[in-house]
């Protein structure tokens, strides 16, 4: 969520492109840093640069931002690792009392995340072999210890995999105090590897597959049946599913069995609780374009309603609003967002653009990079429409000139109550060899305010790079970061007069 600063705290610099920029303050910077994380190099920043970076922020902030930062990115970005790569630093420079604690015990939400902060903490601490879990945190070990009091024997089991840190290793290690007489005999099956092999789609497809068959006939048929009865039997859970939409289809399974998935996709109270971020869902869509098959088009209506659902509650305008929404589609944006990932920055810009295009009455929807141009789309695509985008990206080149955008709301004199601009933040004008001072965003925003002294400029910032193209905190500049559609959430705290600082800091554990 995103923010209002003092202008005393926000200094002149230069962004990566060499051009003028402004730095954020310590905790807005820790904040962009942290929701943009991917512990995958970027474009302009590699992954252990981002993580000194943060852990030099984490010095200048106040612990308990930090702590309901994590919180924060685990709980409305939905976010896993960094939350728990938070913990750790903090762990270094704060001890004393049950903050850290409380936040490992609220940022764990899942039986893995013991053990993925426990490797975590020894490679952060550079621990390795047979010492590389000595002279834990005792603040860390105590989180750990009540959130061994969460989980079930089924989730303990689903995810006690052979890895670096095992799910026994960290009994050991973190000594957690049992509730009952129950979780005692849980803990002694965890030490003596007896926990029940769980049923899962994992372990039922890897089950199938051990099979020996007698032709390929056979072995697709006995697929088919595997994926029937896993969604007979209700055991997917909602990411399962957008995962395996296209196995599903290419093990051709029963018409009645589309119609079971179509309808727990597009299912309002599923939806709603699978906290699934929205580029999921569009992951999930570009697969099963590629997949001929006589339902796929039945399963892509369905993710369309999906997503239409998951923003159903988007609040912080009304319907007289006037927005202009801007998407970055320059070269920078072009990163994916992890090694494994077929999803770009890119695409998490135009995404989050279509679904406030989807949710505004009175908007205008466009993309820059050497110029700005207007596109229009129907309102009631999202997915279809993030698409109808990627395909014409090079209509408008790669650069970055955003004050494009704004210069020609101020030729047209369009009046617009909110700007909303997708990017990295690395703007910069390719129109000339020496910067023109009034080629830039910060000189074009000036203007137009004088021209709509009312009107909102915010900067989406979906890289998390440390520096804005127009001071952030004044003439009503405001900076939200993040990959999920919670980010909106700032909106509406804009107009009860909150910022994402103050949010984050209401936090209570």
């Amino acid at each position: 969520m995103r923010f209002n600063t003092s202008k005393k705290d926000v200094s002149s610099t230069v962004n990566y492109e060499g051009a003028r920029a402004y730095n954020l303050t310590p905790e807005l910077e820790l904040y962009s840093a942290v929701v943009t994380a991917s512990f995958h190099d970027q474009f302009y920043e590699g992954s252990e640069n981002r993580l000194v970076r943060i852990r030099e922020l984490i010095k200048k902030n106040d612990p308990q931002f930090v702590a309901r930062l994590a919180v924060y990115a685990r709980e409305k970005m939905y976010l896993r690792s960094i939350p728990l790569a938070l913990a750790v630093e903090l762990a270094k420079v704060h001890t004393g009392n049950a903050l850290v604690s409380n936040m490992v015990n609220r940022v764990v939400q899942r039986a893995d995340e013991i053990t993925e902060l426990l490797a975590c903490y020894a490679l952060s601490n550079k621990r390795q072999e047979t010492k590389k879990l000595h002279r834990l945190s005792k603040q860390i070990q105590k989180g750990l210890s009540m959130a061994f009091n969460k989980f079930d024997e089924y989730q303990f089991a689903k995810y006690n995999h052979a890895a670096a840190v095992t799910l026994k290793d960290a009994l050991f290690i973190v000594h957690p105090k049992p509730k009952d007489d129950d979780q005692q005999l849980l803990f002694d099956k965890i030490a003596q590897d007896e926990l029940q092999v769980p049923y899962t789609w994992e372990t039922t497809l890897t089950t199938t597959g051990q099979v020996k068959y007698s032709d390929a006939g056979d072995r697709q048929k006995a697929f088919r049946y595997a994926w029937e009865q896993l969604i007979d039997s209700n055991m997917m859970g909602y990411m399962a599913m957008i995962r395996n939409l296209r196995n599903l289809l290419q093990a051709d399974v029963d018409d009645r069995i589309i119609k079971k998935v179509c309808a727990h996709l597009t299912d309002e109270k599923a939806v709603l609780h699978s906290k699934q971020l929205p580029f999921r869902f569009l992951s999930a869509y570009r697969e099963l374009k590629q997949v001929k098959h006589k339902r796929t088009k039945d399963v892509l209506e369905a993710l369309e309603t999906a997503i239409q659902i998951s923003v159903q509650h988007l609040k912080g305008f009304d319907d007289d609003t006037r927005i202009v929404i801007a998407c970055d589609v320059s070269g920078s944006m072009q990163t994916a967002l992890s090694a494994r990932s077929v999803v770009k920055y890119y695409d998490i810009g135009l995404l989050l653009g279509m679904l406030l295009q989807y949710k505004c009455k009175n908007v205008i929807t466009g993309m820059f990079g050497d110029k700005w141009k207007v596109v229009d789309l129907p309102k009631k695509n999202i997915l279809a429409n993030v698409d109808a985008f990627y395909r014409r990206e090079g209509e408008v080149g790669y650069s970055t000139n955003g004050y494009k955008v704004l210069a020609d709301l101020i030729k047209s004199k369009h009046v617009a109550d909110k700007v909303m601009m997708f990017t990295d933040c690395q703007m910069w004008d390719s129109t000339t060899n020496n910067q023109n001072d009034q080629n830039t965003l910060a000189a074009q925003w000036q203007l137009y305010k004088y021209m709509v002294p009312h009107a909102k400029l915010y900067l989406f910032d979906l890289a998390g790079l440390g520096q804005t193209p127009v001071s952030v905190g004044g003439n009503d500049v405001f900076l939200i970061s993040g990959w999920s559609d919670k980010v909106f959430e700032i909106l509406a705290a804009i107009e009860n007069g909150q910022d994402a600082v103050k949010h984050i800091k209401a936090l209570t554990f």
